[in-house]
C-alpha cells in the first residue's frame, strides 16, 4: 500500500484502493500514459465509471461521450451489477462509433473491473 506522502492530495479519498490507484496513474500521465486511458477520474477522485456520465467528460474536440453526427453529447449508463456500460445517441439512438467513444468504452468497463476486484480483495 502506498504511504500517505505517495499519495499526496488523495490522501483523503476514503477507498486507500483507489486513492492508491489515482496515485499511480497520475506518476504514470506524467510518464506519457494517455489521459483518456486512466481508470481514475483526478477531477472527480473516483473510478473512471463512476463519474464518467458527469459533463466535465464531454470532449467535444477528441469525440468522447459526443456524437458527431448528431453533434451532441451522449450519455453513458452504467450499470455496476450486470457490469454493463451503454452509450447510444439521444437524437440518433445509436451507439456514437468512434475511436474515442470505443476508448472510452474500454476504460470504463477496466474501471468496473478493477473496483469489482478491489472490492472482493
Amino acid at each position: 500500500m502506498a504511504s500517505a506522502q505517495r499519495m499526496g492530495r488523495y490522501v483523503g479519498v476514503r477507498d486507500r484502493r483507489l486513492a492508491a490507484r489515482l496515485s499511480a496513474e497520475d506518476r504514470a500521465e506524467a510518464r506519457g500514459l494517455d489521459p483518456f486511458d486512466r481508470l481514475t477520474c483526478r477531477t472527480h477522485r473516483h473510478w473512471v465509471h463512476r463519474c464518467v456520465s458527469s459533463a466535465a467528460h464531454v470532449v467535444v474536440v477528441t469525440g468522447h461521450r459526443w456524437c458527431r453526427d448528431c453533434e451532441r453529447p451522449v450519455p453513458v449508463v452504467v450499470d455496476e451489477l450486470a457490469g454493463e456500460i451503454r452509450m447510444s445517441c439521444p437524437s440518433c439512438g445509436r451507439f456514437p462509433d468512434s475511436p474515442a467513444n470505443r476508448q472510452l468504452l474500454r476504460a470504463c468497463r477496466r474501471s468496473l473491473a478493477v473496483a469489482r476486484a478491489a472490492r472482493n480483495f
